[in-house]
């Protein structure tokens, strides 16, 4: 009797310290890779961790830098080569400055404002916690020259390359990824627009970083644009299907299931790419402008995206051959007429390959920037063009988009 006692007391005994063990190794906190994205107007860094932290960053002087405090954290990110040729930071360091502290050090160029904030697990996405480093705003002239002037009378086309940074959008059966595509048929589709007369492009985004929804729509007003375009690639489970769609702003709500599954997955991009939560939006954003002006940019998005979609089928299929309609929040100027469109299913590793392709974006791109000039003349704001004054083809040089 004595040994069969003895033996369940080892018995607990075992169970319970292998049970603290195992509670010791989940509890373990760890920052597991680390990424950096430049913006112009900031740099953002972003650690991936696997569980939440008690962390603190403020600012140093003579020499400036950043320091973050994490409690309780082991790094196993590689933090060597993660700066390379970044305006904002020139180094990141770190180290033990008491027990169960690591302390990272951003060494920076220049004067910046640190704003940090931690994101919660979505979409395949673990904990993570981003730290921006925000540039001062450069003093601008007041004195303004000729070619400005002009400017102001030129029509402006604001074209916004969905998705960047933390946030890839869809990724498609061999690793092309949306903010790729999106940013690629966006460039080309800025110098189409820039080598026209009379005509502007304005790049909300320029590079591979994340801009927020409501940040999308202030660039676009500040830019007084005309028309503002979207840029996206869709992604469903069927691989076989393909085709363009285009979409504009419901004031009553989504056309259909499908527009109010697309709009509530592109409404998510804030929470994926990373905005501070409780971060103000622009108010007109969510509350639209007055029912005159908001009325008339509706319908005149409306003919947009009609525009849109007769010169897409031309080079491609077309998914849905009516414009549909979602509350999107990137479509939010109420007196922009703005739409977003669906260049084709990325999921589909045929028409996949087709957007990886240079030629067919530059295709795309064509495509977008006649159906603008085509509701610009419906609109009395470009003058008809006869085919014999077709304007010069734009030699743009074409590269590959990475494959992962």
């Amino acid at each position: 009797m004595k040994i069969i006692k003895r033996f369940i007391v080892l018995q607990i005994i075992f169970l319970g310290s292998f049970g603290c063990s195992g509670l010791a190794l989940a509890g373990s906190l760890v920052i597991q890779d680390a990424r950096l994205w430049t913006a112009p107007d900031h740099t953002r860094v972003v650690f991936d961790l696997n569980g939440p932290v008690d962390y603190r960053v403020f600012r140093l002087k003579s020499p400036e830098r950043i320091v973050v405090d994490i409690r309780k954290v082991t790094l196993r990110a590689k933090l060597d080569g993660l700066v390379r040729q970044d305006p904002v930071l020139a180094a990141i360091r770190y180290g033990t400055p008491r027990k169960g502290m690591l302390r990272l050090v951003m060494d920076v160029k220049e004067s910046v404002r640190p704003r940090s904030f931690l994101l919660k697990p979505m979409h395949g996405k673990p904990y993570r916690l981003v730290v921006d480093l925000i540039r001062q705003k450069r003093q601008v002239r007041a004195t303004v020259t000729a070619s400005q002037v002009r400017a102001r009378k030129q029509i402006t086309i604001a074209v916004d390359a969905g998705h960047g940074g933390e946030d890839p959008g869809a990724i498609g059966p061999h690793h092309v990824k949306e903010k790729d595509v999106t940013l690629a048929v966006a460039k080309r589709l800025a110098h189409a627009i820039n080598a026209q007369p009379g005509m502007r492009a304005v790049l909300i985004r320029k590079g591979d970083y994340f801009v927020p929804l409501s940040r999308r729509v202030q660039l676009a007003r500040k830019a007084k644009a005309d028309i503002m375009i979207s840029i996206h690639a869709d992604a469903v489970k069927k691989r076989t299907v393909s085709g363009a769609s285009v979409y504009t702003l419901s004031e009553k709500g989504a056309s259909d299931h499908v527009a109010a599954m697309l709009a509530k997955k592109e409404n998510s991009s804030d929470a994926i790419g990373g905005v501070r939560p409780g971060e103000v939006q622009d108010p007109l954003v969510s509350r639209i402008l007055a029912d005159l002006i908001k009325r008339d940019s509706l319908n005149s998005a409306e003919l947009l995206a009609d525009e849109m979609l007769k010169h897409i089928r031309r080079i491609g299929p077309i998914k849905y051959s009516v414009p549909k309609h979602a509350r999107f929040v990137v479509l939010g100027a109420p007196e922009i007429p703005s739409v977003l469109v669906e260049l084709d299913y990325i999921s589909n590793p045929k028409r996949e390959r087709l957007l990886r392709s240079s030629k067919h974006q530059q295709r795309l791109a064509t495509a977008l920037l006649q159906a603008s000039e085509s509701f610009l003349r419906r609109q009395g704001r470009l003058l008809p063009l006869k085919r014999a004054a077709s304007k010069r083809r734009v030699k743009i040089k074409t590269t590959r988009l990475p494959t992962s």
